[in-house]
């Protein structure tokens, strides 16, 4: 399933702002909540609609991630995936997108549907939880994180990411009323 359009405007939880309305943005806005209201994420720690972007064949290519949960120096600590289908299907993009966001690697990804999640360990790509009960309330993510070796990258292990959350993301999603990639935005 792809992402469109349903021709209006929604109130976006994180910031407030009036944002199009699509077939997944309520998702979003679940997560988002969830992630507050009942894992006590600070507000301030989250950005929806980050985009991870690289060059491909001369030109920018950009995947937007649901959340991003970044820490007190500004590092992503926490990439959500947000999948229209079996999360362990979109394990292999999510880390990917993980290891190549700005100011990454991020520690920690999660993909879900809202129904299931999978936490995952960015450097080794080891599942650590599933389940809904997966996703970390904010005091046990920083702990969790902290302990989380970020991978140094090589040039030829950037390129195979690339390659890779490329062929995913081309393949299982779409763009919607021009917002498919903001520029990538630094941690908050």
């Amino acid at each position: 399933m792809h992402e469109v359009s349903l021709g209006g405007t929604i109130r976006d939880y994180l910031s407030g702002e009036a944002i199009p309305d699509t077939t997944f943005e309520d998702f979003r806005q679940a997560l988002a909540r969830l992630l507050v209201e009942e894992k006590g994420y600070p507000r301030e720690r989250l950005t929806s609609k980050v985009g991870v972007s690289f060059p491909v064949g001369g030109e920018t290519y950009c995947r937007v991630i649901d959340l991003v949960a970044y820490g007190e120096d500004g590092g992503p600590l926490l990439l959500v995936l947000f999948c229209a289908g079996k999360p362990a299907t979109y394990e292999r993009e999510t880390l990917a997108a993980a290891r190549l966001i700005h100011g990454g690697p991020a520690p920690l990804a999660l993909v879900t549907d809202t129904r299931e999640a999978i936490l995952l360990d960015v450097a080794s790509g080891e599942v650590l939880a599933e389940g809904m009960a997966a996703v970390p309330r904010w005091e046990d993510l920083q702990r969790l994180a902290a302990g989380r070796p970020r991978p140094e990258l090589t040039s030829a292990r950037l390129d195979r990411e690339r390659r890779i959350l490329y062929a995913y993301s081309e393949m299982l999603t779409s763009c919607c009323e021009g917002t498919c990639c903001p520029l990538p935005k630094a941690g908050v």
